[in-house]
Protein backbone atom coordinates (compact mmCIF):
# COMPACT_ATOMS: atom_id res chain seq x y z
CA UNK A 1 0.00 0.00 0.00
CA UNK A 2 1.56 3.38 -1.12
CA UNK A 3 0.65 6.53 -0.41
CA UNK A 4 -0.84 9.15 -3.47
CA UNK A 5 1.79 12.12 -3.01
CA UNK A 6 0.83 14.78 -5.75
CA UNK A 7 3.42 16.07 -8.29
CA UNK A 8 3.14 19.61 -6.39
CA UNK A 9 3.66 18.01 -3.07
CA UNK A 10 6.76 16.30 -4.53
CA UNK A 11 8.31 18.51 -5.67
CA UNK A 12 7.82 20.54 -1.99
CA UNK A 13 9.71 17.85 -0.43
CA UNK A 14 12.44 17.39 -3.58
CA UNK A 15 12.76 20.91 -2.19
CA UNK A 16 12.40 21.39 1.13
CA UNK A 17 10.43 20.56 4.53
CA UNK A 18 6.49 20.04 3.81
CA UNK A 19 3.82 20.78 7.03
CA UNK A 20 2.33 18.40 9.20
CA UNK A 21 -1.46 19.56 7.46
CA UNK A 22 0.46 18.65 4.22
CA UNK A 23 1.39 15.79 5.23
CA UNK A 24 -1.61 14.39 6.86
CA UNK A 25 -3.84 15.51 4.33
CA UNK A 26 -1.93 13.25 1.64
CA UNK A 27 -2.09 10.40 4.47
CA UNK A 28 -5.83 11.12 5.09
CA UNK A 29 -6.46 11.24 0.85
CA UNK A 30 -4.03 8.32 0.30
CA UNK A 31 -5.16 5.80 2.86
CA UNK A 32 -8.85 6.67 3.95
CA UNK A 33 -10.18 3.59 5.60
CA UNK A 34 -6.51 3.98 7.95
CA UNK A 35 -8.01 7.57 8.47
CA UNK A 36 -11.43 6.51 9.17
CA UNK A 37 -10.20 4.08 11.47
CA UNK A 38 -7.49 6.08 13.20
CA UNK A 39 -10.35 9.56 13.35
CA UNK A 40 -13.18 7.37 14.93
CA UNK A 41 -10.81 6.10 17.33
CA UNK A 42 -10.00 9.58 18.67
CA UNK A 43 -13.54 10.86 18.21
CA UNK A 44 -14.41 7.69 20.43
CA UNK A 45 -12.00 9.31 22.79
CA UNK A 46 -14.66 12.03 24.01
CA UNK A 47 -13.51 13.20 27.66
CA UNK A 48 -11.77 9.57 28.08
CA UNK A 49 -8.35 8.78 28.70
CA UNK A 50 -8.52 5.42 26.09
CA UNK A 51 -10.69 4.17 22.65
CA UNK A 52 -10.18 1.64 20.53
CA UNK A 53 -11.31 -0.21 17.18
CA UNK A 54 -11.11 -3.60 17.30
CA UNK A 55 -13.03 -4.52 14.36
CA UNK A 56 -11.11 -6.22 11.38
CA UNK A 57 -11.04 -4.54 8.16
CA UNK A 58 -13.28 -5.39 5.21
CA UNK A 59 -10.83 -6.72 2.96
CA UNK A 60 -6.62 -6.64 2.46
CA UNK A 61 -6.48 -3.66 0.91
CA UNK A 62 -7.98 -1.90 3.97
CA UNK A 63 -5.90 -4.32 6.30
CA UNK A 64 -2.94 -2.96 4.54
CA UNK A 65 -3.65 0.77 4.85
CA UNK A 66 -4.00 0.28 8.76
CA UNK A 67 -0.79 -1.39 8.89
CA UNK A 68 1.27 1.00 6.59
CA UNK A 69 -0.40 4.18 8.60
CA UNK A 70 0.58 2.14 12.09
CA UNK A 71 3.71 0.85 10.98
CA UNK A 72 5.46 3.94 9.60
CA UNK A 73 7.08 6.15 11.89
CA UNK A 74 6.38 9.29 10.16
CA UNK A 75 2.65 8.71 9.15
CA UNK A 76 2.48 7.25 12.28
CA UNK A 77 4.00 10.68 14.17
CA UNK A 78 2.30 12.69 11.78
CA UNK A 79 -1.30 11.80 13.14
CA UNK A 80 -0.74 11.77 16.48
CA UNK A 81 0.63 15.36 16.18
CA UNK A 82 -2.48 16.10 14.77
CA UNK A 83 -4.78 14.29 16.27
CA UNK A 84 -3.54 15.19 19.65
CA UNK A 85 -2.86 11.59 21.12
CA UNK A 86 -0.89 8.37 21.27
CA UNK A 87 -1.56 5.92 19.08
CA UNK A 88 -0.80 1.59 19.97
CA UNK A 89 -1.40 -0.95 17.63
CA UNK A 90 -1.48 -4.61 18.51
CA UNK A 91 -2.51 -7.09 15.85
CA UNK A 92 -3.02 -6.63 12.07
CA UNK A 93 -6.41 -4.38 13.07
CA UNK A 94 -6.79 -3.06 16.66
CA UNK A 95 -5.79 0.30 17.21
CA UNK A 96 -5.86 2.74 20.22
CA UNK A 97 -5.85 5.99 21.29
CA UNK A 98 -4.17 7.31 24.31
CA UNK A 99 -4.69 11.19 25.58
CA UNK A 100 -1.07 12.10 26.35
CA UNK A 101 -1.22 12.40 30.14
CA UNK A 102 -2.41 8.65 29.96
CA UNK A 103 0.46 7.46 28.59
CA UNK A 104 2.29 5.23 30.99
CA UNK A 105 -0.23 5.03 32.65
CA UNK A 106 -2.04 1.23 33.79
CA UNK A 107 -4.25 0.79 30.85
CA UNK A 108 -1.45 2.19 28.44
CA UNK A 109 1.08 -0.21 29.97
CA UNK A 110 -1.38 -3.34 29.94
CA UNK A 111 -2.33 -2.28 26.01
CA UNK A 112 1.07 -2.19 24.71
CA UNK A 113 2.62 -5.07 27.13
CA UNK A 114 3.75 -8.40 25.68
CA UNK A 115 1.12 -10.06 27.78
CA UNK A 116 -1.32 -7.45 26.66
CA UNK A 117 -0.47 -8.46 22.75
CA UNK A 118 -0.41 -12.51 24.02
CA UNK A 119 -3.76 -12.40 25.30
CA UNK A 120 -4.78 -10.09 21.96
CA UNK A 121 -4.21 -13.66 20.22
CA UNK A 122 -6.97 -16.28 19.67
CA UNK A 123 -7.53 -18.45 16.85
CA UNK A 124 -9.78 -16.65 14.52
CA UNK A 125 -6.73 -14.15 14.24
CA UNK A 126 -4.38 -16.43 13.12
CA UNK A 127 -4.38 -14.84 9.46
CA UNK A 128 -3.57 -11.65 10.79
Amino acid sequence: MHMGVSAALHARATSGDVTDDEFVTCVRDSLPYAWQVISGVVADLGDGDFADHATPPPSEAERGQLLRALASDAIRGGLERHLGVTLAFQNCHRVAAFRPSAVDGDRHRAFVSPRGQLLNQGPELRDC
